[in-house]
């Protein structure tokens, strides 16, 4: 039985998923680590994948039984990373950590009754309790003030989990 390691490979600008993609068609074991973000697109709220690493994703191969060849004729693919002559080999434990870290949240990652920050606006530094989505672009905050909640709506973008 052959040993095996993760290597890093370096891409072309923005072509990461596209060789991510390429690499998995030609059999490879790939890691592309990507992290989900909500970015206004077009007026809304749009949850985007991007890479947690932009430019670089990793392979794991064999020392002996893999052929390395068609990896740089790989559409996307840049370069494997070296030091010298030698390929940078990325630790398992590492791998492990990184695929637990970067599993995808739900796109409503915010649950009635959850804590949250007020980042901007006349209630910055206040926390208050998330209570509903309004559309794509809103939430619906519940916040002390006067003695009693007082129900109030912002930006999806003016607020963060606590």
């Amino acid at each position: 039985m052959t040993s095996r390691s993760w290597y890093v490979i370096q891409c072309k600008a923005k072509e990461s998923f596209r060789a991510a993609e390429n690499l998995q068609n030609q059999g490879y074991e790939v890691f592309h680590p990507y992290i989900q973000v909500e970015k206004l697109r077009q007026g809304k709220i749009r949850l985007v994948e991007e890479p947690l690493f932009p430019y670089y994703l990793f392979i794991h191969l064999s020392d002996v039984a893999d052929n390395w060849r068609p990896l740089r004729s790989t559409r996307g693919v840049l370069k494997l990373v070296s030091f010298g002559n030698k390929p940078v080999k990325i630790s398992d434990q590492l791998i492990a950590q990184l695929r637990e870290r970067t599993q995808p949240q739900p796109k409503d990652y915010l649950k009635a009754g959850e804590q949250v920050l007020i980042e901007e606006g006349p209630f910055k530094g206040l926390n208050a309790i998330f209570q509903s989505r309004k559309g794509e672009e809103r939430v619906v905050l519940l916040l002390q003030l006067l003695q009693k909640q007082q129900r109030l709506e912002m930006p999806v973008t003016s607020i963060r989990p606590l």
